[in-house]
């Protein structure tokens, strides 16, 4: 049976709450605060946002489900016809105190159109501030599993996705150790419409109990200084490629989405140094080395 956009925006907006609920009782020192907001062109939507927990600096978690005319920047750049749109996601973005616990964005989305048009998308990526091996095949071998459950596929083709999406190219880097990466996920020959939709299931559920343990495993870690500054300067250029190159963001702006939820990725703080070069063979430039398109993490 083909999941209507009911039942879809519905599984999202229950997929916010367990999310949430998951990421207070792993934090232990703080909860999230709700702001609902309305779309004026239609719909809207729940933010919330979880700032100075034990483990969580600042973290948000929304969901959102609008509807109405396309906006013709919208028709345009994906070569739609004139046409309403209806959307809806969950989009999760979670800084963490201690430079050790990384930084880790997903988002599952679902799209569809009056005339027929209709896709998912979305992704889960891991930016370690510092790169640790074990941590980075744990992450990826969870994401391996999900999407080997549907197609053998999935994984090697949404990875490689995930590295040229999450790439800074005016730095030459990638922002950090990727994940997968998907977009405009369309039913076909092999996949109906309720498999894609398991599918992007799967990748939600795959979030908490990930994240959960890199946090259980990382916040006692000791940091100075040294380690605050480096989290900084990274988090600068997460800023960097949410503001110049995320497709999310910029939908969400081109859409008239709430400014305030469509930037809630942004961290606490970040920094930039001019010319800033880490010593050879510290911490930092060893992450350096590493932030680069095609490591297979799970074999590494």
């Amino acid at each position: 049976m083909m999941p209507t956009k009911e039942r879809i925006r519905d599984w999202f907006a229950g997929l916010q709450d367990e999310i949430c609920q998951a990421l207070e009782t792993a934090d232990g020192g703080a909860t999230f605060i709700e702001d609902k907001w309305d779309r004026a062109g239609g719909g809207g939507g729940r933010t919330r946002i979880l700032q100075q927990g034990r483990v969580i600096e600042k973290g948000g978690v929304a969901f959102s489900a609008v509807h109405g005319p396309t906006p013709e920047k919208i028709l345009r750049a994906l070569e739609l016809p004139q046409a309403d749109f209806f959307a809806t996601g969950v989009s999760i973005v979670i800084h963490p105190r201690n430079p050790h616990v990384p930084i880790i964005h997903m988002n599952v989305r679902y799209f569809e159109m009056s005339e027929g048009t209709r896709w998912f998308g979305g992704g889960i990526d891991l930016t370690p501030h510092y790169v640790v091996a074990e941590d980075a095949r744990f992450f990826h071998q969870a994401l391996k599993t999900a999407c080997d459950r549907h197609d053998a596929a999935y994984y090697p083709k949404f990875r490689r996705w995930a590295d040229d999406y999450f790439y800074i190219r005016h730095r030459q880097e990638t922002r950090g150790i990727g994940g997968i990466f998907f977009d405009h996920l369309k039913p076909d020959a092999a996949h109906d419409q309720a498999d894609l939709f398991a599918f992007v299931q799967d990748v939600g559920r795959t979030f908490a109990p990930v994240y959960t343990h890199l946090m259980a495993k990382n916040h006692d870690r000791p940091y100075g200084e040294q380690e605050v500054a480096w989290q900084r300067l990274r988090r600068g250029r997460y800023v960097e490629f949410n503001l110049v190159y995320d497709r999310g963001t910029k939908f969400g702006l081109d859409t008239d989405g709430r400014t305030e939820s469509i930037l809630m990725s942004m961290p606490p703080l970040a920094q930039w140094e001019y010319n800033y070069q880490p010593q050879p063979g510290t911490p930092e430039q060893e992450t350096l080395v590493v932030l680069k398109k095609d490591v297979d993490w799970v074999t590494a």
